[in-house]
């Protein structure tokens, strides 16, 4: 099978396009080439195939079609693959779809990757998409990479955190160590994001709050 063409390509065929119709039959035409590079065992393309699909997706054309490859690329081990299954993640998939929960497996090993940026793409990812019972399951991979020496991670996994308090309120006790620390930091992005934790914003109860200033006091 023929090399499928590149996304710039793709991007530049369909800007030639004079009516409606004529980009809609491109993109169909282009669906079906993708359609059936998915179907083979040997998939070289699948990034590129996935990267054309997002394009698609964002000027509203179906692409639901690329849901399980999107989960194929964050499970490979190449950095460029898991960046662009992310995205396609965040872009295609919601709580109420079942390929969804299939990504909280892959998530936690990259919560646990030895390299920062793949950790950074799983942070972004579950503080972007992560429902109730993915942020249940994956809080305490979260909570250890508030309290790493690396800031970029820190920084990550602190709006994570936000999410997951959002999504589960009484998890928040499991972060009140960890945000503690956060709010003796210099840097003014981390504390920002240690208020952030506690706001009301993030669906904090006041009971919760009170209970995070009494910590404070406490510990202090």
């Amino acid at each position: 099978m023929p090399a499928p063409i590149r996304l710039r390509e793709l991007i530049r065929t369909i800007r030639t396009a004079r009516t409606q119709a004529e980009e809609r039959e491109m993109i169909q035409k282009e669906c079906a080439a993708i359609r059936s590079s998915f179907r083979e065992e040997d998939n070289t393309y699948r990034c590129r195939n996935v990267a054309k699909l997002l394009y698609m997706h964002m000027l509203g054309y179906p692409a639901h079609f690329g849901q399980l490859e999107c989960l194929k690329l964050i499970a490979s081990q190449k950095f460029t693959d898991k960046r662009i299954g992310y995205l396609g993640a965040m872009l295609l998939l919601d709580e109420r779809q079942d390929v969804h929960l299939l990504m909280t497996n892959c998530i936690k090993n990259d919560l646990n990757h030895s390299t920062q940026y793949v950790q950074g793409l799983a942070l972004c990812t579950l503080g972007c998409m992560g429902s109730s019972e993915m942020c249940r399951d994956l809080a305490g991979e979260v909570e250890k990479l508030l309290k790493t020496s690396n800031s970029y991670l820190r920084k990550k996994a602190a709006l994570c955190a936000v999410h997951v308090i959002r999504k589960v309120p009484e998890l928040m006790e499991m972060f009140l160590p960890a945000t503690k620390n956060l709010l003796s930091e210099k840097n003014h992005e981390q504390m920002n994001n240690s208020v952030w934790l506690v706001s009301p914003d993030t669906g904090t109860e006041e009971k919760q709050i009170a209970m995070y200033v009494n910590y404070i006091l406490i510990t202090a």
